[in-house]
């Protein structure tokens, strides 16, 4: 049984999830991130293996016929899975493991998972969201009022996390997030079974 924990991480689009999660992996030692396998074509600055692993929808089929995947789901006609041997893999090593998935997929992960700690980021307001979506410059106005609705919809699911950040500061929410992995890792379980606990010293004699 490993000691390692799998963070999810959802939040609707533009809400500072993916900002977040690097600085945390960059913030602490053995936490790393899942780079999940997608059917879209990559952007500009995304390289294959790395932020995503881009794949066929052909490939992707195959990948769900052979039982690859922990979940996957179709996300504004994208399709998007998590490998499972890869998260086992690091977790086996005693690494936690953040993966940024929407809902859809957390809920199928808490399920199979139910040990995982789960995490939903929302923004302070929609008209804030709608703000940081505009300054990205990356999506048309159709594609903006169509993550909105989205984002919305989304956003109703965060009572079945763990827990909820509000990125309103990007400092403090990454000190919320750090501080969620911090408490994990001080459980009396994990640090008997890594060895961080000092030896219990005996009682005097005739104390």
């Amino acid at each position: 049984m490993t000691t390692a924990d799998l963070f999810i991480v959802s939040a609707p689009s533009g809400a500072g999830k993916t900002s977040l999660v690097n600085a945390l992996v960059a913030s602490f030692d053995r936490v790393v991130p899942s780079v999940s396998y997608t059917t879209r074509p990559p952007r500009p600055t995304e390289r294959n293996g790395v932020d995503y692993h881009f794949v066929s929808p052909a490939e992707f089929d195959r990948m769900i016929t052979a039982g690859a995947f922990l979940e996957h789901a179709e996300v504004f006609g994208n399709r998007y899975g998590t490998a499972r041997a890869a998260i086992e893999t690091e977790l086996g090593k005693g690494r936690d493991v953040v993966l940024e998935i929407d809902w859809q997929g957390a809920r199928q992960i808490r399920v199979r998972m139910p040990e995982s700690v789960s995490i939903f980021i929302l923004p302070p307001s929609l008209p804030e969201l709608e703000r940081r979506l505009r300054n990205r410059e990356s999506d048309d106005a159709e594609t903006i009022r169509r993550r909105l609705e989205e984002a919305a919809a989304e956003m109703s699911h965060y009572p079945e996390y763990d827990y909820v950040i509000v990125n309103g500061i990007f400092e403090q929410a990454l000190l919320d997030l750090q501080s969620i992995v911090r408490a994990r890792r001080l459980r009396q379980a994990r640090q008997q079974a890594t060895g961080q606990l000092p030896p219990i010293m005996a009682p005097t004699a005739g104390v």
